[in-house]
């Protein structure tokens, strides 16, 4: 039996961290913004959309900006960011050895309460995300990192708000 057939250990914390920041600091170079993933999935969505159904596109001005017309909403460099970081991610977790496929949950729930707990969580972030036209990565990263103050306060507001939350919900983990 191999040494190394157990899941490899993540990376340094202190090394990820410095190489997120270099390509940070790489995308404001390069683009001229900065990372977040809401913006590359919402036009991956607009364009199922825009196969689907066209005509709903070009009712709505805010779709209509990506996709109406011969515009392609997938012209666009964060959407390669995106389909990066799903990719990048599949790759490390399976070159480590940790993919599987599990539910992660509290021993008081079913994993059915515990996926639908997860898609109502990830359909309210969508929502919120798209609302406040950007998503919590984006906004700690980025705005963190050039070091505005609405973007510190509101990630204060993120964390503050999460803890207060979580006394609710804490049966779905304990």
């Amino acid at each position: 039996m191999s040494r190394h057939s157990g899941p490899k250990p993540y990376l340094n914390p202190y090394l990820s961290g410095t190489l997120l920041g270099i390509v940070l600091f790489l995308a404001y170079f390069i683009t001229g913004s900065g990372l977040g993933a809401s913006g590359g999935l919402n036009r991956l969505l607009v364009y199922v959309q825009n196969v689907i159904n066209p005509e709903h596109i070009d009712q709505v001005a805010y779709l209509l900006k990506m996709a109406g017309g011969n515009a392609n909403p997938l012209d666009s460099w964060i959407v390669f960011l995106t389909v990066g970081t799903i990719v990048g991610g599949f790759l490390s977790g399976w070159l480590g050895k940790r993919i599987k496929i599990e539910t992660n949950k509290g021993p008081q729930i079913s994993s059915g309460t515990r996926w639908i707990m997860a898609f109502i969580g990830g359909a309210l972030m969508g929502y919120g995300a798209r609302l406040a036209r950007g998503c919590t990565s984006g906004q700690a990263l980025s705005g963190g990192a050039v070091l505005s103050v609405g973007s510190w306060a509101f990630m204060f507001a993120v964390f503050a708000g999460a803890y207060a939350l979580a006394y609710f919900f804490r049966k779905f983990w304990n």
